[in-house]
């Protein structure tokens, strides 16, 4: 058995029987370096060496999160959980039908906005989403609905718009790689190339939203983590400093591109400021870093996992056998590159790192069976798209459940990555497929 696929469905399978991630994907490197030739030191040694790849990732996360509690203390986060309660209040009677999709539609926009406009990625989840918990629990919406929303703007747009993380994607690893195989990429619209795509996944969100999480779903309001929190008391200058410190982290963070260096001096702004009390700053910090403390450690378990996919040397191989069983069909063909990516990305976790790794092989198979540059451009995209919304490592599902399981009752697996690798993976594959057929 291929190394790689043994490997992902060890990781799967037991993280699907409520085995922690981290502990699933260490057992599934493991496995996965033995079966694919590599003794179990050897194994252990690729793991060590892909752990600090993640450090950095891990780091930041973690500085992002004592960022967040200091926004808490400031207020910022709770004046807006304190208007939409009021808003609750006046709706509860009418069911809160329209506050409901006005909650739903601001975590939309706030989450599309965070790879492009203000590319900040999952740096606004905890910010926003544990505040507002208490309001989204009164108004019984259903979890799995919200993780769902901020994984398609947390993924969709970077397929589809050039622009901020989708500029990195689309025009600096997808066109680049493309064109590193030889293909003539002169006049391709790459916006064109991933647009039946990315129907696919507006097709999974409207059945989410209007079909499969759109009954009311009752939570324990008083194992609300927020719910106490909801009282704190904020004030002008507050609200001020607070604003001074999230405008100067994010631009920060833009410039230098650095979410370590931005987290950091925007704390230092709420100490200065004395929104947070000097005395309380090495307790904030500690509760900020222990509160994103699981994501970095799946992250940097995640590098691990991948590290020892490639020093087994067995990705090559996945992709080379399924180029044996295409033959000369080019719809067998589309299927199987897709497969094959929708497997490597849920293990790595990283559309951004699946595209060089297929790219290679499957640009000139793709030639090989006739598949227009249009084509290839959008079956590679999506490729390494696929995968992305419901591995157990990616940040676009861990970021999410950072977010809505402070409380302890939103499961990662069953709750964040079930529900988004069924609504938005066999969409993509299905209109992947497609796209390939058609252009």
């Amino acid at each position: 058995m291929n190394a790689v696929v043994a490997a992902v469905g060890i990781m799967l399978i037991l993280s699907l029987c409520r085995v922690h991630v981290v502990i699933a994907l260490i057992a599934g490197a493991l496995a996965g370096g033995v079966i694919g030739g590599l003794d179990l030191q050897a194994s252990l040694a690729a793991f060590n060496k892909g752990l600090g790849a993640g450090a950095n990732v891990a780091l930041s996360y973690a500085l992002l999160g004592a960022f967040a509690v200091a926004i808490a203390k400031s207020g910022l986060a709770h004046a807006l959980a304190d208007k939409a309660l009021a808003l609750v209040g006046r709706q509860e009677a009418q069911g809160g039908g329209a506050l409901k999709w006005l909650m739903v539609g601001v975590l939309l926009a706030v989450s599309v906005a965070s790879q492009n406009i203000l590319p900040i990625h999952i740096a606004f989840i905890p910010l926003l989403v544990p505040p507002l918990l208490y309001v989204l629990t009164r108004l019984q919406i259903d979890r799995r609905l919200i993780a769902c929303v901020i994984t398609f703007g947390l993924i969709s747009p970077y397929m589809f718009l050039p622009v901020g993380f989708g500029g990195i994607f689309l025009n600096d690893i997808l066109l680049a790689n493309v064109a590193k195989g030889g293909v003539d990429i002169e006049g391709i619209r790459v916006t064109e190339a991933m647009l039946i795509p990315a129907l696919g996944m507006l097709f999974g969100l409207l059945i989410a939203v209007l079909f499969s999480y759109r009954k009311p779903r009752r939570y324990d309001l008083d194992r609300i983590v927020d719910a106490e929190q909801v009282s704190v008391p904020y004030n002008g200058k507050s609200m001020a400093v607070a604003g001074v410190a999230v405008a100067v982290a994010f631009a920060v963070q833009l410039w230098l591109d650095s979410m370590i260096v931005g987290a950091l001096l925007g704390f230092v702004i709420f100490s200065v400021s004395g929104v947070v009390r000097w005395r309380e700053t090495d307790g904030l910090f500690t509760d900020g870093m222990k509160m994103m403390a699981m994501i970095g450690f799946i992250m940097i378990a995640a590098q691990g996992f991948a590290e020892v996919m490639n020093a087994t040397g067995q990705v090559k191989t996945l992709v080379d056998a399924s180029a044996a069983w295409i033959g000369n069909s080019k719809a067998l063909g589309a299927l199987l590159m897709l497969l094959v990516g929708l497997l490597v990305t849920m293990g790595i976790g990283s559309s951004f790192s699946t595209v060089p790794i297929i790219a290679a092989i499957f640009v000139p198979l793709c030639e090989q069976l006739g598949f227009s540059p249009l084509a290839i451009v959008s079956l590679i995209g999506t490729a390494g798209a696929l995968g992305d919304a419901g591995s157990p490592a990616s940040d676009s599902t861990l970021g999410p459940t950072a977010g809505l399981n402070v409380d302890g009752q939103h499961n990662h697996i069953w709750d964040t990555v079930v529900p988004t690798f069924l609504h938005y993976n066999l969409p993509l594959l299905a209109f992947g497929w497609a796209a390939a057929m058609l252009l």
